[in-house]
């Protein structure tokens, strides 16, 4: 067990996990080069397409270091992103160390900060490691500075290399080897074991990722989920390299895979505790949370026959992305769906994505919403996250949204537009602090319901890319919210209410119909699309309906021909508004959610 080291990379997003992970797996000579490809860790083709790691990923390295020592490293590399801080959060308590990689030219930044703190609440060793010193904006020592003041570590411990080009991996190496810890553990006492993640295999099931605490695992044995209390036979085990290598035993302070003949996902839940049946721990592995969804939006099937297809692909993917939460919904418009809770945009856009890729299935979503806690005059509580819930404006005494602590960090030349951008989504308690010579960090709390749709995009694109964002929650304060219904020719749609600040409700009103007024295909007649609080019209658009000339075949002679025929046309017309029905295409629906303005 002495020279086993279980540590993984944290990281702000885009300063080089992945590309470290790749160089530490070259270096340890666990791919040869016909094999290797760029991002080896992150399997999923959207993180390949996107470049981001979306999934912790685990391998098992073996490494001989410079005193002739053999080491074993067991590797996870982590998201960036704070929507996948759930995954970090598993993934650091099966370890003892970490190396915390930080962006020669960009510095300390937001989710650096947030994961070091992870890392500290688990009690782990941490590593600097300042990457990326061949560009030419790069400052270590500048970088050495930040380390030492907003980390709190020492500046001259982190290692300086570049993972692009392959510069000091071999120190990395001998870090590890030599300052992280070694995992503490009795390999003769019960068996205590945490699952931190796990995937459906088609052929063999569902296989575990777990790391061993205590006690040694062998194929035979019989193991007890200390949560749902359910027994099974471990059929084989093994370390995960690039593929899964069976072993004849998993021993204390090891990391790999068991495949035990769990068969359904609602049997097995990430966090859970492995123990013998016969000889059970006293206890199981403490420290683990589960994820707590902000994001909530209903997700329907584009047609009837495929909700079960999307049922059972929502079940496989919530086994694998355990932040993700979901319960069944249903809508007038669209038929049966799910209501599903997310950690934030990008996670909801990443399931969107997996599920319609993995999965095959064609979606719907609904606008993304929060979750208000509402008091009526009655005196009692309820909460809404669905405007179809939405309770009679007559009984409701006292409504309250969400609010998050939000750090901006950009350079000092956009700190004003910035400001402005916080104050236009309704920030309070604006402050700021200079971090380094031309960064600055801008604090402020702000309503969760303000930043879901397009403030993120938005500080991206007047920072010119340079501004991070991160948050967390902070607390509940009163808020004037109201429920805006889009009516399609006077008939309410549900799919498309939602739910905003009453000073913003139509602002978001005009940009829902005109959209739609766009998305709807023409009619033989005239269509209103209205945007509606209660009774009342706060914004509307029409939709021009096709016209024939009726009067093409009547030349010449008295102009009471001509009117008598367009008098009928308009009868036509009028009765066809009251008969006839708007067929909405789902592409309405995905129109209105696009956050761009095109």
């Amino acid at each position: 067990m002495d020279h086993i080291r279980n540590f993984c990379i944290i990281a702000h997003i885009d300063h080089g996990k992945s590309t470290l992970a790749d160089r530490l797996i070259q270096a340890c000579g666990a791919v040869d080069e016909r094999s290797f490809r760029n991002q080896l860790l992150d399997s999923m083709d959207i993180e390949q397409e996107r470049g981001i790691t979306i999934k912790s990923n685990t391998i098992t390295l073996n490494y001989a270091a410079r005193d002739g020592q053999k080491y074993e490293l067991n590797l996870i590399d982590t998201p960036g992103h704070v929507d996948f801080s759930h995954e970090v959060r598993r993934s650091l308590m099966s370890c003892e160390g970490a190396l915390l990689v930080v962006d020669a030219a960009q510095g300390v930044e937001a989710q650096t900060v947030a994961n070091l703190y992870l890392a500290m609440e688990y009690e782990l060793s941490v590593i600097p490691v300042i990457n990326k010193i061949d560009l030419p904006a790069a400052d270590v020592e500048r970088v050495r500075e930040e380390i030492d003041a907003d980390l709190g570590l020492d500046p001259f411990e982190a290692v300086p290399i570049s993972a692009k080009n392959g510069i000091a991996i071999d120190e990395v190496l001998e870090a590890i080897a030599t300052k992280l810890p070694a995992p503490s553990g009795d390999p003769n006492a019960p068996l205590k074991a945490i699952i931190f993640d796990a995937y459906y295999d088609r052929y063999r099931g569902i296989v575990l990722i777990c790391r061993i605490f205590d006690g040694t695992l062998k194929p035979g044995d019989k193991v007890r989920l200390m949560h749902t209390g359910r027994d099974y036979q471990v059929e084989e085990l093994g370390r995960l390299r690039l593929e899964r290598v069976p072993e004849k035993a998993l021993r204390a302070g090891e990391v790999g895979y068991v495949i035990a003949g769990v068969k359904t996902i609602q049997d097995i839940e990430v966090g859970d505790t492995i123990t013998h049946a016969a000889r059970p721990a006293p206890s199981p592995v403490p420290g683990y949370k589960p994820a707590k969804p902000v994001v909530f939006s209903s997700i329907y099937p584009m047609t009837t026959n495929e909700y079960a297809d999307l049922a059972a692909a929502l079940e496989k993917l919530a086994l694998n992305d355990a932040a993700l939460s979901f319960t069944k919904d249903t809508s007038a418009a669209l038929g049966f769906g799910f209501r599903c809770g997310f950690l934030g945009l990008l996670h909801l856009d990443v399931v969107q994505e997996r599920l319609s890729r993995e999965f095959d299935v064609s979606l719907l979503l609904s606008a993304p919403s929060v979750l208000y806690k509402i008091e009526l005059k009655d005196g009692s509580h309820i909460t809404v996250d669905n405007p179809s819930y939405w309770p009679d404006p007559t009984q409701i005494g006292r409504i309250e949204e969400p609010y998050i602590s939000a750090t901006v960090l950009v350079p000092e030349q956009y700190m004003g537009v910035v400001m402005d951008l916080c104050s236009e989504y309704r920030a309070a308690k604006l402050g700021m602090n200079y971090l380094a010579v031309g960064r600055v960090e801008v604090q402020a709390e702000m309503p969760l319901g303000e930043v879901l749709f397009d403030f993120y995009d938005r500080l991206k694109t007047i920072t010119r890319g340079y501004g991070s964002f991160d948050w967390e929650e902070l607390d509940y304060r009163p808020a004037d919210i109201v429920k805006v219904d889009i009516l399609v020719n006077h008939e309410q749609v549900d799919a498309l209410s939602y739910l905003a600040h009453a000073d913003k409700a139509r602002t978001r009103g005009l940009t829902y119909v005109e959209r739609l007024a766009d998305a709807i295909p023409r009619h033989q007649f005239k269509i209103p699309i209205q945007a509606a609080v209660g009774g009342t019209i706060i914004a509307r658009s029409n939709i021009a309906p096709y016209r024939k000339d009726v009067t093409a075949k009547c030349y010449g002679g008295d102009i009471s021909r001509k009117r008598k025929l367009l008098e009928k046309q308009k009868k036509g017309k009028e009765k066809m508004k009251t008969v006839g029905s708007v067929q909405i295409p789902q592409e309405a629906f995905v129109a209105v959610l696009r956050t761009d303005k095109e």
